[in-house]
């Protein structure tokens, strides 16, 4: 078994324009912690790298953990300039599933999230196979949220393989 290195010790100084936003990360920021952050990247720099994926067909780096620094970097031309449009980049190799797991398990560790796009999150993990008991594990939910936010997107087929009790029966 190789050894495990984790991601950081090999950040990389990636062009903005070759990186992308995924479609499905559900954390909002507020324009005041917006403002917020454009200071603290001006004023200490990028501390920490963003996350993302490699898509080398395409050569494209999708965001994973870190869209609102990037996003920083594309509306702020002072920190543009001064980064020289780079972005300190660390990779990550997963399927999507599992880089949609490790966006919420950034996000949750520090902040909150948009109940529909966890809900539509949720649904789209289900349709790719995952089980309730893997989303549990993965993105540290427990069966209820698992539960409500299945049952706030309103499709019947994410229940296809759940037991319901027959006690309402005569």
């Amino acid at each position: 078994m190789s050894e495990f290195k984790s991601p950081v010790y090999n950040v990389q100084a990636i062009p903005v324009e070759k990186i992308k936003a995924n479609d499905y990360n559900p954390n909002r920021v507020a324009p005041p912690e917006m403002k917020l952050l454009e200071l603290s990247i001006w004023e200490d720099g990028y501390t920490q790298p963003i996350v993302c994926y490699h898509d080398k067909e395409k050569d494209q780096y999708i965001v994973v953990d870190g869209f609102h620094r990037y996003t920083t970097m594309l509306t702020s031309k002072r920190i543009y300039e001064r980064e020289k449009g780079l972005m300190p980049v660390v990779v990550i190799d997963k399927p999507l599933g599992d880089r949609m797991a490790s966006t919420i398990r950034h996000n949750r560790a520090r902040g909150s999230h948009n109940v529909d796009l966890m809900s539509n999150i949720v649904a789209e993990l289900l349709e790719m196979g995952k089980s309730d008991a893997w989303i549990c594990k993965n993105i540290g939910m427990s069966a209820d949220e698992v539960l409500r936010l299945k049952q706030i997107t309103g499709l019947a087929s994410l229940f296809k393989d759940e037991e319901f009790s027959r006690s309402w029966e005569v």
